[in-house]
């Protein structure tokens, strides 16, 4: 997430504006909170799934730190 924030902390208000405005343009006022739902959804995914990676490292971790410590 931090890296998200370094890319968007480099760009600008004005920057930021076209953006927005393209992106009006090219999907509409009516599509663009379908856009964000999906984008929304996507994130969220994508963030359990990585979470749920971590978890099974750490456990793996853990299972590994109790077998050499049993020896």
């Amino acid at each position: 997430m931090t890296s998200t924030l370094v890319f968007i902390g480099n760009l600008g208000a004005t920057e930021l504006t076209l953006i927005f405005l393209v992106v009006l343009l090219m999907f509409g006022g009516n599509k663009i909170p379908e856009l964000m739902r999906g984008l929304g959804k996507g994130i969220r995914e994508f963030n359990n799934a990585k979470n749920s990676v971590e978890d099974e490292i750490r456990q793996g971790m853990r299972d590994a730190e109790k077998k050499s410590i049993d020896k």
